[in-house]
């Protein structure tokens, strides 16, 4: 009987307890809010003060400092000259586009103020928008929002696109309609530990996925979900492998990754094509859509896939990976050898 009350307790204590934790995340949130609305407002009086002033040039030059001094005295060294010209920036890069009734009717900050001073360095207004939208949809704390931009999540999705494509990702973020919304080339998978020179057999690449499975489904973008590695089939007693197997929820399919570690051979696009087909016919269900395949290899020859796979394929892809950052110049050179 004392055990049931204790756990009747239990359950109250939790509940109340989830109750506040939820309040007080609400709490923070509004607090973030009201915070980048008033950076804004600041912003937006500062720029207008500097321009009523453009006559007084001394004025003008001491505004700031003035300002600062003045903030500073009341309500903290939060109100640096370095901190008062970013909230002007800040104001200036995004009522570029917008008059300010859209920005607290329409657009609404959903981001941390520390989220937007990092937005703020990226140039292309295109990238920049794209990179805070997924920041909104995905939750990505700062820390993850500047690995995906040192990743250069917006260059590898633009590689598959046309410019319509890439006018929507800057609007919408990504969108998952088809197989090729979600393929990447490169793939980027520095959080591995491995050096760009090491050796390592395909063995230990898995078991370092696996290790770092959380950040390797980040890196596999929107909706997947885990279903099993080394994953095995049988037919006519023969007994076939799968490396990796994921399950896409948007697109209602599932995954398959062969990894190679050396350049992709048409066997191996052939190898995927009976894993592909298999699945189809023998694993996914009525209403599921058809299977795709994956292949990660650290090289690969275009002319070679192109070859072996039928024009209209839309299952089977073979894309690259990487062990180290690579450099923004390295991927535009990319962007631009594919768009050719």
């Amino acid at each position: 009987m004392g055990s049931i009350k204790r756990n009747t307790q239990s359950d109250f204590y939790n509940k109340v307890a989830d109750l506040l934790k939820e309040a007080r995340k609400g709490i923070v949130q509004t607090v973030n809010k009201t915070m980048v609305y008033t950076y804004f407002e600041i912003g937006r009086m500062i720029v207008e003060e500097e321009q009523n002033g453009q006559k007084r040039a001394e004025y003008g030059k001491q505004i700031l400092k003035e300002l600062s001094k003045r903030l500073i005295s009341e309500f903290g060294k939060g109100f640096s000259t370095t901190n008062l010209k970013q909230m002007r920036q800040f104001y200036l890069t995004y009522s570029k586009s917008q008059t300010l009734s859209d920005q607290f009717e329409k657009f609404d900050f959903h981001l941390s103020w520390s989220h937007y001073l990092f937005l703020m360095k990226i140039d292309n207004p295109e990238e920049r928008k794209f990179y805070e939208i997924e920041a909104i949809n995905n939750g990505w704390s700062l820390r993850e929002l500047q690995r995906q931009f040192d990743t250069a999540l917006f260059e590898r999705l633009v590689l598959s696109r046309d410019k319509k494509g890439v006018k929507e990702l800057s609007q919408k973020g990504q969108i998952i309609t088809k197989p090729e919304d979600t393929i990447k080339d490169p793939y980027v998978l520095e959080f591995l530990g491995l050096p760009e020179e090491s050796k390592y057999s395909e063995t230990e690449l898995e078991q370092k996925i696996i290790d770092k499975l959380e950040h390797f489904l980040l890196e596999l973008g929107k909706g997947f979900t885990f279903v099993g590695r080394q994953v095995r089939f049988t037919f006519d007693d023969k007994h076939f492998r799968i490396d990796l197997v994921f399950y896409n929820r948007i697109l209602q399919c599932f995954v398959l990754i062969d990894l190679k570690i050396g350049e992709i051979t048409h066997q191996d696009l052939g190898q995927m094509q009976m894993y592909v087909n298999y699945y189809d016919r023998k694993v996914k269900l009525k209403y599921e859509n058809k299977t795709i395949g994956i292949i990660l290899c650290k090289t690969k020859n275009d002319t070679v896939v192109e070859m072996t796979l039928p024009e209209n394929n839309k299952q089977i892809y073979a894309s690259k990976y990487l062990t180290v950052l690579p450099s923004k110049d390295e991927l535009k050179k990319l962007v631009e050898s594919k768009n050719e």
